[in-house]
């Protein structure tokens, strides 16, 4: 039986941690503090889903060193910009026999490295034991058992069907894949559309704006990711479109939130100090725009966002800009 540990104790990792305790499967959970970790433990309630009730399955932790020396499985529940001051402190204790599984969705802003190339760098690149786990997926709707599918990504195809077996059952469905890198890449990206979709819902446009949005949105995921070295056909799979629909059209995003009251007039430092999770899209709209400048890639949707949170662009001029560019071919020439 494999140990299986998650570091950090985010919705989603808690969602997945409910997804094996229905399996029968015993996990730990790490939090740094130790007070949430005491309050998780005696009310068996997810501090920030309450709805969340863990079984006598899971328990808790905030000691990360015997975490990880005890772990077989280690997946990392964290936000992006977390992982590299996490784990490189602790990478004498991580033993090239363990898995390491990363939940995130975002580029590192400092290196512009996708999560498994942080990783390789704090590891070394002769640790393969990396898998992108990623998909269509609310922690709110696995929590109630509604069916989803995942995609468990790695170059080390072993490591993909272990965790594609730990994390499937009878509503949670997942796939393998072996291009990582587009996995990720559809993975943050998807999150910078995401606050332009919520951009559209808060000025309040229809429809017809959020199909445009969404299929030249992909165009550009997909020219950036193949530009990349990843595979063109990943971005129509589950962590490409599958990803950017279920981002982009539910109430449960906090990216398409974020992009909401944006689009409603109010200012992204209001809107992030209030939430207590994280937005990952925001920091990835920064290194999307560099890694386009770096790789010379053509994204107007993408650059439009940046400029509206980084540069203070008014949203409708934004929109008016993008719609009166040169006209060109859906199929050749700039998107």
């Amino acid at each position: 039986m494999e140990n299986i540990s998650f570091i950090g104790c985010g919705s989603w990792g808690a969602a997945l941690s409910k997804v094996l305790s229905d399996k029968n499967i015993q996990s730990t959970m790490w939090h740094r503090s130790k007070s949430i970790v005491d309050k998780m433990s005696s009310t068996r309630k997810h501090y920030l889903v309450p709805d969340l009730t863990f079984s006598k399955k899971v328990f808790f932790t905030n000691d990360l060193d015997s975490l990880i020396e005890e772990s077989s499985i280690l997946v990392l529940a964290i936000p992006s910009q977390s992982i590299r001051s996490v784990i490189e402190p602790k990478k004498h204790l991580i033993t090239n026999d363990k898995i390491l599984v990363n939940l995130a969705k975002g580029i590192e802003i400092d290196t512009l490295m996708t999560i498994s190339g942080v990783l390789h760098d704090i590891l070394g690149n002769d640790f393969n034991n990396i898998v992108a786990l990623s998909g269509p997926s609310h922690a709110e709707e696995v929590i109630f058992g509604h069916p989803t599918t995942l995609v468990s990504a790695s170059k080390n195809e072993e490591s993909a069907a272990v965790i594609q077996e730990v994390f499937s059952n009878n509503t949670l469905r997942t796939y393998k894949n072996h291009d990582i890198l587009g996995v990720e890449l559809g993975g943050a990206m998807k999150n910078v559309i995401a606050i332009a979709a919520g951009i559209c819902d808060g000025i309040g446009y229809g429809d017809n704006s959020k199909a445009a949005l969404l299929t030249r949105g992909m165009g550009e995921i997909s020219k950036l990711g193949s530009a990349m070295g990843a595979e063109s056909l990943t971005f129509q799979g589950l962590s490409g479109f599958g990803d950017l629909i279920v981002t982009c059209l539910s109430k449960h995003s906090r990216n398409r939130s974020v992009g909401q009251a944006i689009g409603e007039g109010r200012s992204l430092e209001n809107v992030l100090g209030e939430m207590s999770m994280v937005a990952e899209g925001v920091l990835s709209a920064k290194s999307i725009h560099q890694l386009r400048l770096k790789h010379n890639v053509d994204m107007p949707i993408h650059e439009a966002i940046y400029n509206v949170i980084f540069e203070g662009e008014d949203p409708k001029k934004s929109v008016e800009d993008l719609m009166t560019r040169t006209l060109t071919s859906e199929l050749k020439g700039d998107r």
